[in-house]
């Protein structure tokens, strides 16, 4: 079997290991910081998981398959990684993105309730939503804790005997069959096979060929501690959201953390290794006027956490996996953030089969399939 060295140690490097392993292959895996770290886009509290992707079933597909690995995982570890505490889509009844959501769950069998305005208020009396004439709520659905799952795994590699070494990688200038790559302050690793999935590094690990088509940008999660006594914004009796027109999704106060309120619109540009990550103040103002209008009991809530995340979406919005087009034996695995954690297991599926078989990709994870121009379409 190959020896394959996977690059960077988040969801979909250690997803990828993870198949590769089980597949018998020897794999190394790198990260210049550590699994689930602070710069990397997998290493915050919390991720949703919902299957609600407009008309693109295929990631509602790969979302409830993942599913069922991310509850292996925590039965195998014994780790809690999963909170089933629904997800709620808040928009307009005559939204196109939600009405193509409703008829891709209910066509593909997913569970799904519809909420009109009236039920929303008596299933949520805490929640205002005076203006949202639909909900799409999937109780089935829910949160991923996203730094323990991810680092939870990277254990049960080292167990397994994936090899974990602490480097940041260094690509040759080079083109055809790659042997090997740097390590920065010295040595070097051998392989017959790399899988890159580095996440905000890749536009740097790989200029010029994936410049404008992966965007690390920068984006603020902001934690609001709840009222003493108060357990209604635990996820008993709060899903996660995602509140379309306003740009905004957030997390129920999980494990004592308070309630996480994210804007989910693309900010400026990071620098994954170099950027300082205190947020501005105009993002935690925003978040604040968000959960004060929605949840009026959290009116003067104090901030007890801040965070900058990136995203790295490509041009599109779809995923990158595939083999580089410069090199017979690499591939590239990316353009998750924003929405891709949630779907790491699958990905690690797909991208050791390429690995191993050879095969095309998907057109849409295809390098073909991604432009220079933002033009998100997936969400």
């Amino acid at each position: 079997m190959p020896q394959v060295v996977v690059v960077g140690a988040g969801v979909f490097g250690t997803w990828t290991a993870h198949h590769l392993c089980a597949a018998g292959c020897h794999v190394t895996l790198v990260d210049a910081y550590g699994p689930a770290n602070p710069r990397a886009s997998s290493g915050d509290q919390s991720r949703i998981l919902r299957c609600g992707y407009g008309a693109d079933e295929i990631y509602s597909d790969f979302a409830r398959r993942s599913l069922a690995q991310w509850r292996a995982l925590q039965e195998r570890a014994g780790v809690p990684i999963w909170h089933r505490c629904g997800v709620v889509f808040l928009t307009a009844a005559d939204e196109p993105y939600a009405i193509a959501t409703r008829h891709t769950l209910e066509r593909g069998g997913y569970a799904i309730d519809v909420l009109d305005a009236q039920t929303l208020r008596t299933r949520y009396p805490h929640l205002e939503a005076s203006d949202i004439s639909m909900a799409i709520l999937e109780p089935e659905c829910g949160v991923l804790m996203a730094r323990r799952a991810v680092r939870t795994l990277a254990s049960e590699l080292g167990r397994s005997g994936v090899r974990l070494l602490r480097g940041k990688a260094v690509v040759p200038h080079a083109s055809g069959r790659l042997r090997s790559i740097g390590l920065g302050g010295g040595g070097s690793i051998d392989g017959d096979d790399f899988v890159f999935a580095c996440g905000p590094w890749l536009p740097s690990v790989f200029a010029p060929s994936l410049a404008g088509r992966i965007r690390p940008t920068r984006q603020t999660v902001v934690y609001f501690g709840t009222p003493a006594g108060d357990d209604r914004f635990g996820p008993s009796h709060t899903p996660a959201w995602i509140d379309w027109a306003a740009g905004i999704y957030g997390v129920p106060d999980l494990e004592d953390a308070g309630v996480k309120v994210g804007i989910d619109e693309h900010g400026p540009i990071i620098d994954p290794d170099n950027d300082d990550r205190t947020p501005a103040a105009e993002a935690i103002a925003r978040a604040r006027e968000w959960i004060e209008r929605r949840f009026p009991a959290m009116h003067g809530a104090p901030v007890v956490g801040t965070r900058i995340c990136q995203y790295e979406n490509t041009s599109n919005g779809d995923l990158l996996i595939d083999r580089h087009p410069d090199f017979d034996n690499v591939w590239v695995v990316g353009g998750g953030s924003g929405h891709g954690f949630k779907h790491g297991p699958v990905v690690g599926e797909i991208a050791a089969n390429l690995v191993l078989t050879g095969a095309p990709t998907h057109p849409r994870l295809s390098f073909a399939s991604k432009g220079t121009h933002a033009a998100r379409t997936v969400y």
